[in-house]
């Protein structure tokens, strides 16, 4: 028995071996040695290497997981815009940090309310969930992207809808546009 034992610990080990390498490594094309991959090294606020690539937790983004993702989003804009029931506007809002690290808060949306609009960040994107103040409900979502006129982040496209309470008449800003062709309001820094 002792024999058979000797001969199988060596090629067990060899087995071993060759699935680890083929899992953790793999060859450099510049020369004959395996060498080790390690695309992510560190994830940075709590993120997780997953196949070379780091996966953050949200709120956060880049390569690393080093960037929050909200501040793109963060600081004063000018809207332009013209709803379905009401005419052209111009006005500034601003966007600030909330309390969770994907929560933004919008002053002056709609050039009407004094409370703050609340919102979250996923990425590229903004969500403005069903809430309502002072008379009216507001809902919406908006993306933001990069242009030649305002830089890098520096347009957000905005489509949401007021409801007025005591009406029930609706003010669309591109949320609704295949019934009622509105167009959604252009954000910009």
């Amino acid at each position: 028995m002792r024999p058979r034992f000797q001969t199988l610990v060596p090629s067990l080990l060899f087995v071993m071996a060759f699935w680890a390498m083929h899992i953790s490594c793999k060859p450099d094309k510049n020369t004959t040695t395996v060498t080790k991959v390690t695309k992510c090294v560190t994830c940075a606020n709590g993120g997780n290497c997953v196949n070379d690539t780091c996966v953050c937790p949200a709120g956060y983004e880049g390569t690393s997981c080093e960037t929050v993702a909200r501040q793109k989003f963060v600081g004063n804009w000018s809207v332009s815009e013209k709803g379905s029931i009401t005419e052209a506007a111009q006005y500034p809002v601003s966007i600030s940090p909330g309390t969770l690290i994907t929560d933004v808060l919008i002053e002056n949306f709609y050039n009407y309310f004094s409370t703050p609009i609340r919102a979250s960040v996923q990425g590229d994107t903004i969500f403005i969930p069903n809430q309502r103040y002072e008379g009216k409900t507001v809902f919406g979502i908006g993306y933001i992207y990069s242009s030649v006129t305002y830089g890098q982040y520096g347009a957000i496209n905005m489509a949401y809808e007021i409801v007025d309470s005591a009406t029930g008449i609706t003010n669309d800003f591109g949320y609704n546009s295949a019934v009622d062709h509105s167009s959604v309001s252009a954000w910009n820094k």
